[in-house]
């Protein structure tokens, strides 16, 4: 049986070696046994994840040499044992090889012409990439200049340099760098490799003939000439400003001539090219003046149509020269006169622009041009307000407009307000003023007046008078009479505001499902009246009012409601209706009562004689010991038909329609002496009337 109890891995002498010394990787196996028995090791050494070593021992170490470090053998290791199925690994360990190896620098040709390259190579066949490598170029007695390049997977790099125009022995190195551990780390510097530089032609000669300082009218003329070591391809190119000249191809001479002018002056540069090549040589030219530009002269040069103008050219402290007179023109200049002046009569187009040439020796120049305005007078100017109409709605910004129609602009216009004045524009041929400050009661009419550069002066306007208009205020509608109106009579609608401008238009409308227009009216006053005659049932309703103006803004007043009733002789005519109807029926009613009445009494009392009388009396006397009640038979009956009367009265007319019943009633008779009453019964026969319902 046994264990790894720890696998660790270190280098000989240190973990950071100097590029070239000896160094020993080490792994050792610290293992636990039951019993001392053999026990096969397999040893493996990683560099960063990368097998580098293996071997098998029965020992517990095993040792990866390496005689000479190199900056490749830089890296992260790690040891890993392997003994009857078990493994175990070690922690990772970095080991740092400083120092880098010396790059080898080549050049592919060792003498060039100027304009050439040289290409060039450096590497470091012992490093491994990425590498940064840096390439110098020096002149003699100059700093170096340098290019850069990173390899990402090449332990070499190629670059090229021109060869420039002045460079003859170029010395020429490399070096590298890499990142270890986030740090940079340096190569020395290569081998030192020499180029020699020949010239393929030499720098150009750049003369000016007679002299580079001259008069302007007399002929300079340019000479630029090379030797060239071989004919093919060269050019030679005469600028100025970067103006090409002239130029010239496989030829070692260039000749340019021209008259000399002021403009002529500055400075010069002959260049001669062949492939990358290039040579310069500059040359300064300095050209004085013959005469001064000319001068015109213009009297007046603001002036009224018909109106002489007077021109004339000058060369200061010079006469003789060859004089001309244009106008100037986008599509040409316009000439007028080959003389020294001008006199002409002017109109309003002859407005623009003037100048004067003056020539000597063949030497033009031209004056600055002078500007000339001939101005028409104005016409009277019109104010008028933009939207049309000489109104504003009170509260809204009033826009005038003052118009010139005739006159040369620039025309200045000036706005008044009664006597102040309000705004000054200068513009063509109108211009405008807003007035946003406008009160209820302004008064004050507005004016502009017109003035430009002729000399007849300012011209005004008429005065504009601008009506303000006062928006409509609170509109109410009412009537007379108010609420309930008789039908047939008539009506009086009162639509009336608080404030507004005159006229009003008034409009008078009925609700129903749409909203219907039963009347309307414009009046130059703040209320206006609607007479609705013969009012209908039908008119009854909810009506309103709507006031507007010219600020053409609709207010609505409250609605009201009109009730359309009966009128007097109508409730008359039904009350005597009525009344007729209830006295026939009484009357009716009574004469059907007595009739029945009398009809009824007759065979009653015939039949009944003394023994009746008799009979009732004693029955009456002996009933009013036994009971103590007395009873008036007379009464009784009395009592009865008025009973009966009452309901007559009230039935009316259906008595008629009654039915008729018959029943027995006891009569009984009064003694005056009042005897013991006398039983008896006798049959009285009364109709009972029986209602309809």
């Amino acid at each position: 049986v046994f264990t790894f109890n720890t696998v660790e891995i270190k280098v000989r002498p240190s973990d950071k070696v100097r590029n070239g010394a000896p160094m020993s990787i080490v792994c050792h196996a610290d293992i636990s046994k039951s019993t001392n028995f053999q026990l096969k090791h397999n040893f493996t050494i990683f560099k960063n994840g990368k097998i580098v070593f293996t071997t098998v021992s029965d020992k517990g170490d095993a040792e990866y040499e390496i005689p000479v470090a190199k900056s490749s053998h830089t890296g992260d290791y790690e040891c890993t044992v392997d003994a009857d199925g078990k493994t175990k690994s070690s922690n990772s360990l970095p080991v740092w090889v400083k120092g880098m190896t010396k790059p080898i620098l080549t050049a592919e040709k060792k003498e060039v012409l100027e304009g050439e390259v040289v290409k060039l190579r450096c590497e470091l066949p012992e490093e491994e990439p990425p590498l940064y490598f840096f390439f110098w170029k020096t002149k003699m007695n100059s700093t170096p200049k340098e290019k850069y390049v990173f390899e990402q997977h090449r332990n070499f790099s190629e670059v090229e340099f021109t060869v420039e125009e002045g460079d003859n022995i170029l010395q020429f190195d490399c070096f590298a760098k890499r990142t270890v551990y986030m740090e940079f780390e340096s190569s020395e510097h290569s081998n030192k490799t020499l180029v020699t530089v020949r010239e393929p032609f030499i720098k150009p000669t750049l003369n000016a003939r007679p002299s580079s300082n001259i008069t302007e009218g007399d002929r300079i003329q340019f000479e630029c000439s090379t030797v060239v070591a071989r004919m093919r391809d060269i050019e030679i190119i005469l600028q100025k400003n970067k103006t090409i000249l002239k130029s010239v191809r496989d030829e070692k001479h260039l000749k340019y001539s021209a008259v000399a002018t002021l403009e002529d002056s500055g400075e010069y540069l002959c260049k001669v090219e062949q492939g990358r090549a290039s040579k310069t040589t500059k040359l300064n030219v300095m050209v004085s003046e013959l005469f001064p530009k000319p001068i015109l002269h213009a009297s007046p040069d603001k002036l009224d149509e018909n109106k002489e103008l007077s021109l004339s050219c000058s060369i200061s402290g010079f006469r003789k020269a060859n004089f001309s007179i244009l106008r100037k023109n986008p599509n040409g200049d316009i000439w007028l006169k080959n003389s020294r002046n001008l006199t002409m009569r002017v109109g309003v187009n002859d407005t623009g622009s003037y100048s004067c040439k003056a020539e000597v020796k063949g030497i033009v120049k031209e004056s600055k041009p002078v500007g000339i305005n001939v101005y028409a007078p104005i016409s009277k100017p019109t104010l008028s307000v933009v939207s049309g109409l000489p109104e504003v709605v009170l509260g809204k910004p009033l826009w005038l407009i003052c118009r010139s129609g005739m006159g040369t602009p620039p025309i200045t216009f000036t706005f008044y307000k009664g006597n102040e004045v309000k705004k000054i524009v200068t513009n063509d041929t109108y211009a405008t003023f807003l007035d946003e400050n406008i009160g209820q009661n302004d008064r004050r009419g507005y004016k502009c007046e017109a003035r430009n550069n002729h000399t007849s002066g300012m011209k005004a306007s008429n005065i504009l008078n601008v009506t303000v208009i006062v928006p409509i205020k609170d509109a109410s509608l009412g009537s007379f009479p108010y609420g309930e109106v008789e039908d047939g009579g008539d009506t009086v609608f009162l639509c009336s505001v608080k404030e507004g401008s005159w006229p009003i238009l008034f409009r008078f409308f009925k609700k129903t499902d749409r909203e219907d227009l039963v009347y309307e009216k414009s009046e130059h006053a703040d209320r206006a009246t609607w007479h609705k005659k013969a009012m209908t049932r039908q008119d009854t309703g909810t009506y309103y009012c709507i006031a507007s103006n010219r600020a053409k803004v609709d207010v609505k007043s409250h609605p009201i409601t009109i009730n359309v009733i009966l009128a007097a002789w109508q409730k008359g005519v039904i009350a005597a209706f009525v009344l007729i109807l209830i006295a026939g029926a009484v009357t009716l009613t009574l004469w059907w009562f007595f009739y029945k009445k009398k009809k009824a009494k007759g065979p009653s009392l015939e039949m009944s004689g003394s023994a009746l009388a008799t009979n009732l009396t004693n029955e009456k006397l002996t009933r009013q010991h036994i009971d103590g009640d007395y009873y008036s038979g007379s009464g009784y009956i009395e009592d009865n038909e008025n009973h009966m009367k009452s309901t007559d009265e009230s039935k009316g007319p259906e008595l008629e329609s009654a039915e008729v019943e018959y029943t027995e009633v006891e009569v009984s008779t009064l003694d005056p002496h009042r005897a013991p009453a006398q039983k008896g019964t006798e049959t009285v026969y009364s109709e009972i009337r029986k209602a309809i319902n």
